[in-house]
């Protein structure tokens, strides 16, 4: 058996993972939900959940890595007690990252297309109705998007190739540079535009009674489930990293900064996002439509609006391509660590899978629009997103949580030790209770949720 290969620095470990946990879930849906639950009062509430939420059930996952040095599938299996069934759970993880990749690279390959028609002038001059028929336009064309799409994959995957440290590492550092370069970029441009300053205020100035408006039991959920959803947590895909990094560095600490630049690229997005909504009269709880429809029509009516335009297409093509590089790494350690094979073979193979399990998703726009998998208007999309945020996300998060804390799994004591290990922060111990019994509570409530307000309405009328 061949030496594992380890990250070269602690950075590439922090952006690695904070790559992986940046993705559409900051830069898109993070900024509407925040417009459409009532702007500040949402994020303060949504950073309270990130902390209770979010930090711990990634700082488990990055202590189960380190400490199995290997993928989640067999990671599960090498901690657990004899006897144990815990690695039951790893196939269905790992089948959650290819679930995810069967839309979320269709997604990239939308952005990737935006970019270059962006660059080529074509989203120029686009009001909001002549927006969405572009958008209509590229959904109704699967060939247009089966290029992009396949081009997002095989350009994934060639990095992933290339090896852990020359491949991956080298790749997100560079994006992740870019990724923060162009943030800050397109913020200071949208708080320089005329009436800017409105959607400031809305985005900072924390207003109770607009969360009140939209209830306060649904804006403790969707911030929540905002915070849980975020990082990528209950599929492995955060694992893999801490498996790549030494224990001179205590597994909090790290997950905090990881947490904290997730954070930032989230935060960020906003200041892009409701200055210049705001400006040109746009309403930011636009919903979905917000990247692909409200958004160009915003970047056509600024001066400059090509080059801005282009640039936000950039940033989030950077974005998207980070998550897609980590969950590809973490399919490919699958396959080295379970079955043995090489990296180039597990990288080829899952090139060509990837790009043919796309197609689905791509022909649910068009061919097959008529499949409505989860009521009238939904597409296959809304289905593969729904079984990985809804179901295998919550369930996994909630396994690992109860495997790391639990005297039938790897337990407490076993945790805390790997998590606390090397210098910097520590996971508090006095949380134990909060952890083992609370923590799991949360995540059943964010489970149970998502199953009642996708099905609730259609069996109760």
């Amino acid at each position: 058996m061949t030496e594992r290969e380890t990250l070269a620095s602690r950075l590439g470990f922090i952006l690695l993972s904070a790559g992986c946990a940046i993705g559409l879930g900051n830069v898109w849906r993070f900024p509407y939900i925040t417009g459409q639950y009532g702007g500040a009062a949402f994020v303060l509430v949504y950073l309270l959940f990130l902390l209770m939420v979010g930090l711990p059930v990634l700082l488990m996952e990055f202590s189960i890595g380190r400490a199995s040095r290997v993928n989640i599938s067999a990671a599960l299996r090498t901690l657990e007690g004899k006897g144990g069934k815990w690695h039951w759970y790893g196939p269905v993880a790992i089948i959650g990252n290819y679930l995810l990749m069967m839309y979320y690279t269709v997604v990239t390959g939308w952005l990737l297309f935006y970019f270059f028609s962006g660059v080529k002038g074509d989203l120029s001059g686009l009001d909001a109705a002549s927006s969405g028929a572009f958008f209509s336009s590229l959904m109704a064309s699967p060939g247009i998007q089966i290029v992009f799409t396949a081009a997002a994959i095989i350009a994934g995957f060639l990095i992933c190739m290339k090896g852990l440290r020359n491949g991956v590492e080298k790749a997100s550092k560079v994006m992740m540079g870019c990724l923060f370069a162009l943030i800050v970029i397109l913020a200071v441009n949208s708080l320089l535009l005329p009436g800017a300053s409105a959607g400031l205020s809305f985005y900072l100035v924390p207003d109770f009674s607009k969360m009140a408006e939209s209830g306060i039991a649904e804006v403790l959920y969707a911030a929540m489930g905002q915070s849980f959803f975020t990082l990528g947590l209950g599929i492995g895909s955060m694992e893999i990293f801490g498996s790549y990094i030494g224990k001179e560095r205590s597994l909090t600490g790290e997950t905090v900064r990881v947490i904290s630049l997730d954070t930032f690229i989230a935060l960020f997005s906003g200041l892009i996002i409701f200055p210049a909504s705001f400006a040109f009269g746009v309403n930011p709880d636009s919903g979905p439509s917000l990247l692909f429809v409200t958004l160009p029509s915003v970047f056509s009516q600024m001066p400059g609006g090509r080059i801005w335009g282009s640039l936000f297409f950039l940033f989030m093509s950077f974005a998207a391509m980070t998550t897609l590089i980590a969950v590809f790494e973490n399919i490919i350690a699958y396959w080295m660590d379970c079955h043995g094979w090489s990296r180039k073979k597990a990288s080829i193979v899952n090139m060509v899978l990837i790009i043919l399990l796309s197609l689905p998703c791509i022909l649910g726009f068009n061919i097959l629009s008529g499949f409505q998998p989860l009521g009238a208007g939904s597409t296959i999309l809304d289905l593969e997103d729904f079984l990985v945020s809804s179901t295998i996300t919550p369930i996994g998060s909630a396994l690992i949580v109860l495997f790391c804390t639990s005297r039938y799994g790897w337990g407490w004591k076993k945790f805390i030790e790997e998590a606390d290990t090397g210098d910097g922060l520590k996971y508090p111990r006095t949380l134990r209770f909060y952890t083992a019994y609370i923590l799991p509570a949360l995540i059943t409530v964010i489970f149970l949720k998502g199953y009642w307000d996708k099905f609730a309405p259609a069996i109760f009328g």
